[in-house]
């Protein structure tokens, strides 16, 4: 590669190192039912571009109460794997846990799920990868398609 070509001669393709815009709201609720009980979680955020040291920076404002510091780790553990490598400001503006169901595994997933949601909402993933988010929602989220055998003739 030279002057910024590939060896095709075309040009390198973009690499995004930075989410582009804001996702507010993305809202995210774990619910794994494994025989009565299973992993859950449940967090809101705001994801945007990254500051000036780029990476991903997560801060929460959620009373403790609500969602415990132990577990903002596998939270950010499991942001960065659906980040995919882009980097984000993550603001937890919001959250609840169970006394029994919460995990780190729901966080985990959790935290996959608001990442791909972020990609999803910046423009950065198509409209169709929202369709495998199964716990995540946010504002302007493409409506799941239904197939003709949800409806009753």
């Amino acid at each position: 590669m030279a002057n910024g070509r590939s060896i095709t001669g075309g040009p390198e393709p973009a690499v995004v190192t930075a989410l582009p815009r804001a996702v507010p709201g993305i809202r995210v609720c774990v619910r794994l039912n494994l025989g009565g009980c299973g992993p859950y979680a449940h967090i809101v955020a705001d994801v945007e571009p990254p500051g000036p040291g780029g990476g991903l920076e997560l801060v929460s404002a959620v009373p403790e109460e609500l969602l415990p510091r132990e577990h903002l780790p596998a939270l950010r553990e499991g942001l960065l794997e659906g980040l995919d490598g882009v980097a984000a400001a993550v603001l937890v503006t919001g959250g609840h846990y169970h006394d029994v169901d919460s995990c780190d595994l729901g966080y985990l997933i959790a935290g996959r799920q608001a990442g791909r949601a972020a990609l999803v909402g910046a423009g950065l993933l198509p409209p169709g990868e929202a369709e495998t988010l199964r716990w995540a929602s946010w504002p302007g989220r493409p409506r799941p398609r239904r197939g003709r055998t949800d409806r009753r003739p």
